[in-house]
């Protein structure tokens, strides 16, 4: 229905890769090709400098980049919309979600929005938060679903569950039977914490400034890139780390780690559901009325 032509080039571009681009849409390189030449032919300028293996937009191609992200998103909101109207939700959505939803929040919801709507063709990219709004504003994902709050004045934030952040042990480690530690020993005991750019890690250090602490007070073990790391990192460790609840449920349940309450600390956060500013309804709408529902069914 829409210019294919349009859509190969948007892919490439964004990608700078035909090999990318023709595994993106399901075709082989050389029809990948084929339709640039044909767009550049019909514009009657080169959109690539191509040099060896590698490609770069032209500035020509740089401006139809521009306008072919505004066009693609007409196209989206216009299938939405066709659709709706068939009371047939269908289409393409592509979610970005944070480490710690992606792995252990969304993936069952995914499933069943998948069985109400199976003309939804569902993506999800998965980092941690500043990647996902970097995806966002990259026009790399429709929708992101994030751990963290960064207030960037293109994105407008909005809150669908609560988490709470716990610190947690291997369950025969030496303070596994405390009732609870006082907030100085936190100084004392070795933590795994996340990286960088982690929604975890931002929270974590707000919650610690809030009653006096700093994070360069404690004592880091060790910085993983992912939940899953760190509790395999735990389990042959004595270091402790604070993790989502979400994402220790199988290992509270079959005693393999254990929750130590700190004094004076509870590290609850909102997971955020994040699109552009001024995008109008479309399929991630829909996907977020759907997960509102099995979060708060009332």
């Amino acid at each position: 229905m829409f210019d294919f032509r349009l859509t190969v080039f948007y892919t490439v571009a964004r990608r700078l890769s035909f090999t990318k681009a023709a595994a993106e849409l399901f075709v082989t390189q050389p029809a990948i090709t084929k339709h640039v030449q044909e767009l550049e032919s019909q514009l009657g300028t080169a959109l690539f400098d191509r040099r060896g293996n590698q490609i770069s937009l032209t500035p020509a191609g740089q401006v139809l980049l521009r306008h072919a992200e505004t066009v693609m998103g007409v196209y989206r909101q216009l299938e939405f919309d066709l659709n709706e109207l068939k009371g047939k939700p269908g289409g393409r959505l592509r979610l970005g979600a944070s480490s710690t939803i992606a792995q252990y929040v969304i993936p069952a919801v995914l499933a069943r929005f998948g069985e109400q709507f199976p003309d939804v063709t569902l993506s999800l990219l998965s980092g941690n938060t500043e990647q996902i709004e970097q995806a966002l504003l990259h026009d790399e994902i429709d929708l992101g679903l994030v751990e963290g709050r960064t207030h960037h004045s293109d994105i407008r934030y909005t809150p669908f569950v609560q988490d709470e952040l716990v610190l947690v042990c291997r369950a025969d480690h030496p303070l596994a039977g405390r009732d609870e530690l006082p907030l100085d020993e936190l100084k004392t005991i070795p933590l795994v914490l996340r990286e960088r750019g982690s929604g975890s890690l931002e929270v974590v250090e707000h919650a610690l400034r809030g009653v006096g602490l700093r994070l360069a007070e404690l004592r880091p073990a060790m910085q993983l890139g992912s939940t899953e790391g760190i509790k395999t990192y735990l389990g042959s460790s004595l270091a402790l780390a604070f993790v989502s609840i979400f994402a220790v449920q199988d290992e509270l349940k079959n005693g393999t780690l254990c929750v130590l309450d700190v004094m004076d600390l509870a590290i609850q956060r909102d997971f955020y559901a994040i699109k552009l500013q001024g995008v109008g309804a479309g399929l991630a709408d829909t996907f977020m009325r759907f997960v509102r529902r099995q979060y708060n069914p009332r």
